[in-house]
């Protein structure tokens, strides 16, 4: 079992739109934990560059930005310096840049620490694309959530669509793909399981069956939701 004097962690990674941040709220809200979108912290570096005129190509610049970030997370919203950036983080054009700039090696090592930062008593919850493999590497159980590419595509699509925002099935289906092939080419923490990790496919599975399995891998290790 996990010592006592270390923070336990349950890492979910996996692909754009495979269910991560909604199974890792789900799961940290039944264990009573913290949540951290490591996703979101590189979308709001991409919504900062495009309000403060930061090129993409800017390694530099974009890793300063990252590092300055006046950020805040509260009752499920996004603040971005004072401002309520839940929503437009979550646009299509601000999460393909996202996943442009965290191939950047300066700022993936800029936002390390404000990552590891989240782990704190009596859990955490941390989803992303490198969280069981590079960031937090010693957790007691690792997630690779995976799902057809199709069946995420219909998710965002309807996510977005929920949301007042314009989707394209096609053009989702085509831009997740490449985001997929960008995210794994990575020279920089690309996206693979850990090797201690548990893959899960959710393609077929509800929400709440998937929060199910992850909670029931925790049971086997000799934990118990609160």
């Amino acid at each position: 079992m996990q010592s006592q004097s270390i923070t336990p962690v349950i890492t979910i990674d996996g692909p754009t739109a495979s269910g991560k941040g909604t199974i890792a709220h789900k799961v940290a809200e039944t264990l009573g934990w913290t949540v951290l979108d490591s996703g979101a912290l590189y979308r709001l570096t991409a919504l900062a560059s495009c309000q403060q005129g930061v090129d993409a190509a800017d390694e530099t610049g974009l890793a300063s930005l990252a590092a300055q970030l006046d950020i805040r997370f509260h009752a499920g919203l996004v603040w971005l310096d004072g401002q309520d950036v839940t929503e437009a983080i979550r646009q299509e054009a601000i999460g393909n840049l996202a996943s442009q700039i965290a191939a950047l090696l300066p700022v993936r090592q800029a936002l390390l620490e404000r990552q590891r930062a989240f782990r704190t008593a009596p859990g955490l919850v941390a989803d992303g694309r490198d969280m069981g493999t590079v960031v937090f590497p010693d957790a007691c159980l690792k997630i690779f959530l995976v799902a057809d590419a199709q069946a995420r595509a219909e998710r965002r699509c309807k996510q977005l669509k929920d949301k007042g925002f314009p989707a394209n099935l096609t053009l989702l289906l085509e831009d997740l793909l490449a985001r997929d092939e960008r995210d794994r080419q990575r020279t920089n923490a690309p996206l693979l399981a850990a090797t201690d990790s548990h893959t899960v496919d959710s393609s077929n599975l509800t929400i709440d069956e998937t929060v199910k399995v992850v909670l029931d891998l925790w049971s086997n290790l000799g934990f118990r939701a609160r």
